[in-house]
């Protein structure tokens, strides 16, 4: 059964990025609206879908900031119209054990990872409620098999936390018709996870276009049942 978003307003944090950008322009083809939260204008130079009649981009937005991220919602509903889904997919990957790391570095990767999770999910909630809708996180495979986390511990920490935000908060606004569900990640075959492993097998990594297929039947209104879950989208990696 074919997604159909036509006129559905769908906010994409991350909206520019490998994955976020891939989301936006299958949504953008199936005739959907979509408001990407941006924090630097460079963000935008590669972005062939800027221009698009059904896009509201807003830079200078920095989602750890619960103010700012509340404030974009809003402005996106005054600009696009009624929200039905939020994709929440804005986020940061570092490597490093746990004896050379910082408090700072941690805090970062919970910055980036958990907090604009958080200030995403509960800026789109109360627009969600209105109409029932879909709200779609990002963890990751050593968010929810820690021992994978090996080396980059902050990362897999922040993304466990996504996980349990997810499930939790899937329990809280059932109810009141918001399914709430994460995508895990293996490693995606993107140009710059490429460069940065130039010996690894890119065959056996999940390409974001595929990704993004999962993400779209999670947000559908085909998807009716599935809540709480998180999905993982492994690949033969």
């Amino acid at each position: 059964m074919k997604n159909n978003f036509t006129d559905k307003h769908i906010i994409v944090t991350g909206g520019t990025g490998s994955l976020g950008s891939s989301v936006t322009k299958i949504l953008l083809n199936e005739g959907a609206k979509v408001s990407i939260p941006c924090l630097k204008e460079s963000e935008l130079d590669d972005l062939t879908f800027r221009e698009h009649e059904n896009i509201f981009i807003q830079t200078g937005l920095n989602l750890t900031n619960e103010a700012a991220a509340n404030g974009f919602y809003k402005s996106a509903v005054q600009q696009q119209g009624t929200l039905w889904s939020s994709v929440n997919i804005a986020g940061g990957f570092a490597m490093g054990k746990v004896e050379n790391s910082t408090k700072q570095a941690f805090m970062k990767q919970l910055n980036l990872n958990l907090i604009t999770c958080f200030n995403a999910c509960k800026s789109a909630i109360p627009h969600l409620k209105k109409n029932g809708g879909r709200i779609l996180n990002i963890s990751s495979r050593p968010g929810i098999e820690p021992a994978k986390g090996a080396g980059r511990s902050a990362y897999a920490v922040s993304k466990a936390a996504v996980a349990a935000l997810t499930q939790s908060l899937s329990a809280e606004v059932l109810e009141d018709d918001i399914l709430v569900n994460a995508i895990a990640p293996s490693v995606i075959d993107t140009e710059q996870n490429r460069k940065s492993m130039p010996n690894a097998n890119y065959s056996k990594w999940p390409k974001s276009e595929e990704i993004a297929q999962t993400i779209l039947y999670l947000i559908s209104e085909n998807n009716k049942l599935t809540s709480g879950a998180i999905i993982p989208v492994y690949g033969k990696g």
